[in-house]
């Protein structure tokens, strides 16, 4: 499954446990009639592949939905749900890197001055 949208928020790491289990979640705007704010987490390794992002970026986030079970010590048995991120993408356009093809203004160069009347038609038709 995947989700797509404009990234809100950006979380920090957090660890948990002597395990050193580690979370970060991130918020993405869902871009649709009545848009959605979908918190995914990411975990363990993955808490990294958010490093290349920043809030404002469209983002397209492959996910699994994960579901557990738990009984309270009162012995109700209670479920919780969550989205779980294993990708993500950047949707940005891409922008041009180095040089391009793009002609400088006509302001950039000086009019010509060292031309003879009888050199202007030196065409062979």
């Amino acid at each position: 499954m995947e989700v797509q949208g404009k990234v809100k928020m950006i979380g920090e790491t957090q660890t948990f446990g002597s395990n050193g289990f580690r979370k970060r979640e991130i918020v993405v705007t869902t871009e649709e009639q009545y848009p959605q704010h979908i918190m995914v987490e990411f975990v363990q390794d993955k808490c990294d592949l958010l490093n290349n992002f920043q809030v404002g970026h469209n983002v397209k986030i492959s996910i699994n939905l994960r579901g557990r079970e738990w009984v309270n010590p009162q012995g109700e048995t209670k479920y919780f749900n969550s989205i779980q991120g294993w990708r993500i993408e950047s949707l940005q356009p891409a922008m041009p890197s180095g040089p391009t093809s793009v002609p400088p203004p006509a302001e950039a160069f000086e009019p010509a001055t060292n031309f003879q009347e009888e050199d202007h038609d030196d065409l062979p038709f």
